[in-house]
This record gives C-alpha cells, sequence and structure tokens, in this order.
C-alpha cells in the first residue's frame, strides 16, 4: 500500500517542480575583500532561476547599512565569458525605498532579457554609491541563463 502511494506521489511532486518558477540563492563575493563597505550584502535571490530569454527576471539584492542612505545609484557591468557586454545605472529609490534606514533592506530589479540572448553563465557586477559617489558596496555574482525560452527567438 506504501508502495502504491509513493508511486502516484511521486509523478504529482515532479509535475508541480515543473510549473513553479525556480529561484536560487546565488554565491556573493566582494570586488575588493579587504575592503570595509558601508554597506553588508547578506545575499541574492533570482527568480526565476536559471533567467529565461525574453521572460521577467528579478534579482533581490538582501544588505544592511549602519547608517541612513538617502540616495545613490547602482552601477551594473555585465560580462560573459569575460568579455563585458553591459552597463546600466539605476536610481537606487527606483530599486528601493528611500531614505534606506540604517538596518536591513533589499533592492529588488527585475528585468526582461531580450529572446536572442546567448544562453550560458553571465557574471554581473553591482556598485552601490551614495549621492556624493563614493562607493558603499561592490560584489560580483554569476548567473545563467538557461537554454529554453517561452518566447520564439527574436
Amino acid at each position: 500500500m506504501e508502495f502504491l502511494r509513493l508511486n502516484l506521489l511521486a509523478p504529482l511532486l515532479l509535475s508541480l517542480s515543473l510549473l513553479l518558477p525556480l529561484t536560487l540563492a546565488v554565491d556573493v563575493t566582494y570586488c575588493d575583500k579587504n575592503a570595509d563597505y558601508d554597506v553588508t550584502v547578506q545575499g541574492v535571490e533570482i527568480s526565476p532561476y536559471p533567467v529565461e530569454r525574453g521572460a521577467p527576471a528579478t534579482f533581490s539584492i538582501s544588505a544592511n547599512t549602519g547608517e541612513t542612505i538617502t540616495g545613490g545609484k547602482l552601477v551594473i557591468d555585465v560580462s560573459y565569458f569575460g568579455w563585458h557586454i553591459h552597463s546600466e545605472t539605476h536610481d537606487l529609490c527606483e530599486e528601493s525605498s528611500c531614505p534606506v534606514s540604517s538596518g536591513d533592506f533589499v533592492i529588488s530589479h527585475s528585468q526582461v532579457l531580450p529572446g536572442f540572448t546567448p544562453p550560458g553563465t553571465y557574471n554581473l557586477k553591482m556598485k552601490l554609491v551614495d549621492k556624493k559617489n563614493q562607493e558603499l558596496t561592490c560584489i560580483g555574482f554569476d548567473f545563467s541563463i538557461g537554454f529554453a525560452s517561452p518566447v520564439a527567438d527574436s
């Protein structure tokens, strides 16, 4: 009886796991391991994972600051096989609530990658700078773009 129940339950669980988008917490490294950054990063979650071409992806960065941050910007650089391929800058207050009070906070950025984006592993480097352009933190992490795409390639 127990064997029969497991045989019925396994396909159901597998089906549900294929329908639900996956989220992954990725390993983060600081750009300068010896720096004493004002903002510390606890982790980065990417959803869905792997990132799908032509579909929205959300990068959520959990961080902590000892002082209030009244504004600034995120400077993002992306590399593919060691080659710099993309840069963008975002206002911190558009990615998080400003002012950012001392303590824990989250920076959340969503973006749709073009359908022609090549699959593979990418490296993202993110700097957070304040209004005076002082670097508050700098992190790097890898993420993957899947081979399958829910939309036709452009």
